[in-house]
């Protein structure tokens, strides 16, 4: 019996990668690469990818939900990561009602993020928030060190 081969790719063709170095960088970055039309209509999930430098290698569309949810599954974010060959990863989600507060599940869905990028060497540089006006950077808050 004849099994599928499976086969794993990467490419990266951006000379001048965009380096992050603060939330407000990263914000900006994240509000040109969602569509602003939606960011109030729907929740959405997204991660960026980064190299040793903290130089984004890119962007990849996690999920899209309904109204007050969407699915943010930790083994899909791992392969991606594992597939890009990123030393890092930046986890980003909105909340259309445009309450920044993170919910029960988005501070378990971060934990349970650090400690399993932890095993792979991954780091998880932040978990953002967004919405038109503003974000919420688990960084800066200090949950992401606790």
């Amino acid at each position: 019996m004849k099994i599928s081969e499976i086969q794993v790719s990467y490419s990266t063709n951006k000379l001048n990668k965009i380096k992050i170095s603060n939330t407000e960088d990263l914000y900006s970055v994240v509000l040109k690469n969602w569509n602003l039309n939606t960011i109030e209509l729907f929740e959405e999930a997204k991660i960026i990818l980064l190299n040793n430098n903290n130089s984004i290698l890119g962007i990849y569309n996690l999920s899209k939900g309904g109204v007050s949810s969407t699915i943010i599954d930790i083994r899909l974010i791992l392969s991606i990561a594992l597939k890009t060959n990123s030393s890092a990863i930046i986890l980003i989600h909105n909340h259309p009602s445009g309450n920044l507060n993170p919910s029960k599940n988005d501070l378990e869905i971060t934990k349970t993020t650090k400690e399993a990028c932890n095993l792979l060497n991954i780091k998880l540089l932040d978990h953002l928030i967004v919405s038109k006006n503003g974000y919420y950077s688990f960084l800066k808050e200090g949950i992401l060190t606790k």
